[in-house]
């Protein structure tokens, strides 16, 4: 899967699959994270997702491990100018929010854990409405001029908060959003389908969500009455309704009748969607990588089957 796409208002060209950088450090460690990340290079990968929270949940850690484990790799195999790298500012407990003082002291710390000078790809992690968007994206413009940022992204925006920070952008001169971090999958259609989607169509821009495997829902795993021991299981729990059990036996029988992965299956249904990129999904384990990375291009009438 050596094929590139463009991430509209960028000039990013990214693989069709984002691996996200959550795992690493978390249910992955050291060794496990750089059989992973190698490969994803090997498959045709370039773009990964992270972010300074990541994985300050666990007891012990602080933030930035996945971060750090993906600088030591891409010191390692030095490759840093073949991989488009994306991180996120604002959620971690001892950096929050997105004032200017914190986003300028956020940045270093990344760049520093990343082993890099510059981000690709810099996200607000979340919609910090303390904070005026005036001094937020004056920030970020700030880090555009130094070179320290290539692009900035928004995470968890809503339309209105979207259209109200490219008005500001474009009035102030500033730095705009150029692309969008929000959940979508298969299973998770709303909001996103009648609020953010319009507003994305309107401003020409494109949304690289999280989630495109429903918390490893949409893999097949998880079925009816069946017990799975996994650190995500208690999250994809809440997939298990009637409806969402019916979605997943459709993406289970494209695939077995394509002779791919559901994973493949559900990131296909999402790169088909005028509004999407590319999906973000993660994997622990090789086997999952290349799971991921199966490309299929799924027909008008295959994802109306899904859509039912």
């Amino acid at each position: 899967m050596s094929n590139r796409i463009r991430l509209p208002k960028t000039t990013l060209d990214v693989s069709p699959v984002c691996l996200g950088g959550n795992v690493f450090g978390w249910s992955a460690n050291k060794d496990e994270s750089f059989a992973v990340l190698d490969a994803f290079v090997a498959a045709g990968g370039n773009f990964i997702d992270t972010a300074d929270v990541y994985s300050e949940w666990v007891d012990g850690h602080v933030g930035g491990e996945s971060e750090t484990i993906i600088g030591e790799w891409m010191k390692a195999r030095g490759n840093r100018s073949e991989i488009i790298l994306a991180t996120k500012v604002a959620m971690l407990s001892t950096r929050p929010g997105l004032s200017r003082d914190n986003i300028l002291a956020a940045v270093e710390d990344s760049l520093r854990r990343l082993q890099t000078d510059y981000i690709d790809l810099y996200y607000a992690h979340i919609d910090d409405q303390k904070t005026p968007l005036e001094e937020t994206l004056g920030a970020f413009d700030e880090l555009v001029k130094a070179g320290k940022i290539r692009h900035v992204g928004a995470s968890k925006y809503d339309g209105a908060r979207l259209r109200e920070a490219l008005a500001i952008s474009k009035r102030l001169g500033l730095a705009e959003y150029s692309v969008l971090q929000n959940q979508y999958n298969l299973v998770d259609r709303e909001p996103y389908e009648s609020d953010v989607a319009p507003a994305l169509e309107e401003l020409g821009f494109s949304c690289v969500p999280f989630y495109g495997i429903a918390l490893g829902f949409l893999t097949g795993k998880y079925q009816p009455g069946v017990e799975v021991k996994s650190v995500r299981a208690e999250g994809a729990s809440r997939y298990f309704t009637d409806e969402n059990w019916a979605t997943l036996a459709k993406v289970t029988k494209l695939a077995e009748e394509l002779g791919v992965s559901n994973s493949a299956i559900a990131l296909a249904w999402l790169r088909a969607q005028p509004t999407v990129g590319v999906p973000i999904a993660s994997a622990r384990t090789v086997e999952q990588v290349e799971a991921l990375m199966q490309h299929v291009d799924l027909t008008p009438e295959q994802l109306a089957t899904l859509e039912e």
